[in-house]
């Protein structure tokens, strides 16, 4: 196995124009653990731990862009207020040595369904910016993940940053496991509020073969939360709505049995998980009057796992 270490953006772009099959490592919590497992056995790796805008982030008027090696534990410490949603989900991924060394670029790389920030991405409106030696585009996150463990870069292609909007609106995330921590999800569920444009945004992880939005979910809370004059008076949820709201995440979804949990079980743990979600984010926008984001991970409240 070959061993290439860039020191700059520009090398590592050339190493994989030359080397399409080389994998991108840098906190290798993923890597790693299938090429110690003998489930990988790549011919190169390709090493961007030095390649220090990668480890940078910028935080502009509308979003943040989030280099693809900028740890958890970062996310969580220095941008809970513009990333709620994604700083909560942070705070349940594995043990604290894995966030000071996984990425959010890392888990898209290994789109893997359960992964644990791709939901509040989704949520967010993220967008990936791939970039190779032949330009950079941006991939919105929704057309990103292709299949178990696919996604849609070009063999020569590396993630550089991930643009991520700027909570405008509370912003919750939920996970269940087989245990309360250092656990792959069996499910993973996220919800935010766009009190701006009347909009709500769900999104469910490893209860298909990619994680994705429920839209008639979001279109029927969206419609119900204006019908019920709720964005302006921050009332109380009707039971109603949030029923019909959990039955439409559940049906959304498309499971399967595996080691963690049963097609059936994970179908009924969303509609769960997406009643209590929402009931956290309405609290948040009625106690922030409609207007902030809510308490973001490390606040009171912390991280909750449904």
């Amino acid at each position: 196995m070959e061993f290439l270490r860039p020191a700059r953006w520009e090398e590592a772009l050339a190493a994989k124009a030359e080397h399409p099959g080389a994998v991108p490592i840098a906190g290798g919590t993923d890597v790693m653990v299938e090429i110690n497992f003998d489930q990988r056995r790549p011919e190169q790796l390709l090493d961007l731990n030095r390649v220090t805008e990668l480890h940078e982030w910028e935080t502009g008027e509308e979003e943040v862009a989030l280099g693809a090696c900028v740890p958890y534990t970062r996310i969580i410490e220095d941008l809970r207020r513009e990333l709620p949603g994604l700083a909560l989900a942070a705070h349940t991924v594995g043990s604290p040595q894995i966030r000071n060394r996984g990425s959010v670029g890392g888990n898209l790389g290994a789109a893997s369904p359960a992964g644990d920030s791709h939901p509040p991405l989704l949520t967010a409106g993220a967008e990936v910016e791939a970039e190779s030696v032949r330009g950079s585009r941006r991939i919105p996150v929704e057309d990103f993940f292709t299949g178990v463990k696919r996604n849609a870069l070009a063999d020569d292609e590396l993630i550089k940053r991930v643009h991520i909007k700027k909570a405008s609106g509370p912003q919750q995330f939920s996970k269940i496991g087989t245990r309360n921590a250092m656990v792959i999800a069996v499910c993973g569920f996220s919800v935010a509020l766009h009190p701006e444009s009347r909009s709500v945004r769900a999104a469910v992880g490893s209860a298909a073969p990619t994680p994705f939005r429920a839209l008639a979910a979001e279109d029927f809370l969206g419609a119900a939360l204006e019908e019920e004059g709720l964005w302006d008076s921050g009332g109380a949820l009707p039971p109603s709505v949030t029923k019909e709201f959990a039955g439409l995440c559940s049906a959304a979804c498309n499971p399967i049995d595996d080691v963690r949990g049963s097609a059936a079980y994970r179908r009924h743990a969303v509609g769960v998980m997406a009643r209590r979600t929402l009931g956290w984010v309405w609290d948040d926008y009625r106690g922030g009057a409609g207007s902030g984001a809510g308490r973001a991970a490390g606040d009171e409240g912390g991280s909750r796992c449904a």
